[in-house]
């Protein structure tokens, strides 16, 4: 008798484990939210959903049509120069000159990026050593924590609190972490509080950084969307900035361009040098294409940012002129496309969120997901049509919570 072939696996399984700096990462607070109104969508809930940070209209046409265009060009078949082209990086130069007065060197200060996100996650592993310290806003964007902690080094915080017009207050910092710190995290305008920064800050900023050898670095997400008139600052329009560190600029919130993934890493050119020496061992820069479309938008003109400005600046007075009307009085941003809002007595940010997802099917994001000093606020995206926040205001206050 004949034995047959043993056709099951032999090999036994085991368990991959992950490697330490994995298992360090944050986690990520905001996908339980995610799941939460993914569930009311799918019993048939129509969920307004304000809490996310997703531009909601297109990238307007004519960077759209250059992207068309430059894709049939064979030039950009091949691999693009590793630091990328350097008719992108002279744009980004023009229009950092035409738009804030601030000069620099397309080939030595200019990093292109793979989004705003990876630039802020690439940093700490450039400048900081493990062990090494990094003050983090808090509230604050939570993939400076990611970086830092990829780098493997360590946070201390800097509360943003509405007595101070939610800027750090360096007084407060102690001692120990001055002498510790080696970089900084700065976000104006801010997210989640909407806040802007005055030029007198970053000045201020500057002499702090230069007196204890900390590196700036002046995330300006969102910095074309300031209202009132107002133009927000750029951390570079303070004299010496480019002596202690850099902003980081995308184009996903300017040109509605999110889906694009191009940021830059502007300032110092000695940062610079160093995220393109990391850059050079994990990329091959972005597709050519998608560089010339880019270099079009910060080229072409403005108009397109200009009306989009204009669109947040209404969605945001029509959102609270409707929760004045409910009796949710609070202070109407100045910049980004977030609005950033005290919750009831007797909740927390995540409470209230539950109850605002539960019973009205409105979404928004729990201040405490931003950090500790967030505990108390929710962060509300201008994000949908004034029809549709006006919409959430009705809803929540149809629950008479203010009244």
């Amino acid at each position: 008798m004949t034995s047959q072939p043993n056709n099951q696996n032999t090999v036994s399984a085991f368990h991959i484990e992950p490697a330490d700096v994995i298992k360090g990462l944050p986690s990520q607070f905001f996908a339980n939210l995610v799941q939460k109104v993914n569930r009311e969508i799918a019993e048939g809930h129509d969920v307004i959903n304000l809490g996310q940070g997703n531009p909601d209209t297109p990238t307007p046409e004519h960077i759209v049509k250059e992207l068309q265009n430059a894709a049939a060009n064979p030039l950009y078949h091949k691999y693009p120069p590793f630091t990328g082209y350097s008719f992108l990086k002279e744009a980004i130069a023009t229009r950092y000159l035409e738009d804030y007065g601030v000069v620099l060197d397309p080939e030595t200060e200019v990093a292109i990026l793979f989004g705003g996100k990876t630039g802020l996650v690439e940093l700490p592993q450039v400048v900081l050593n493990p062990g090494d310290l990094c003050l983090v806003p808090d509230p604050g964007y939570p993939d400076y924590w990611s970086g830092v902690a990829l780098a493997r080094a360590e946070m201390s915080f800097m509360p943003l609190l509405k007595e101070n017009e939610f800027l750090p207050d360096y007084n407060q910092i102690s001692e120990e972490d001055k002498a510790r710190a080696k970089l900084m995290f700065l976000n104006y305008p801010n997210n989640p509080t909407s806040a802007t920064a005055p030029l007198s800050f970053y000045e201020e900023t500057v002499k702090f950084a230069a007196k204890n050898k900390i590196i700036v670095a002046s995330d300006f997400a969102y910095g074309a969307i300031g209202f009132d008139g107002k133009q927000p600052v750029s951390f570079l329009q303070a004299p010496g900035a480019k002596e202690v560190g850099i902003e980081l600029y995308t184009l996903s919130k300017t040109y509605n361009m999110a889906g694009w993934r191009v940021g830059f890493a502007l300032g110092n050119a000695e940062v610079i040098s160093h995220i393109n020496s990391l850059q050079d061992h994990m990329y091959v820069s972005l597709f050519g294409g998608i560089q010339s479309a880019a270099a079009v938008a910060l080229t072409s003109s403005q108009d397109c940012v200009h009306e989009l400005v204009a669109r947040y600046e209404s969605r945001r007075n029509a959102l609270h002129s409707a929760l004045d009307e409910i009796g949710w009085h609070t202070d109407r941003p100045s910049g980004s496309f977030f609005s950033w809002l005290p919750v009831p007595e007797g909740h927390t940010s995540v409470s209230f969120s539950d109850l605002l997802l539960k019973e009205a099917k409105v979404a928004v994001a729990p201040g405490v997901g931003f950090g500790s000093c967030g505990e108390g606020y929710v962060r509300i995206g201008l994000l949908s049509s004034e029809a549709r926040l006006q919409e959430a205001a009705s809803r929540i206050g149809k629950l008479g919570i203010f009244s």
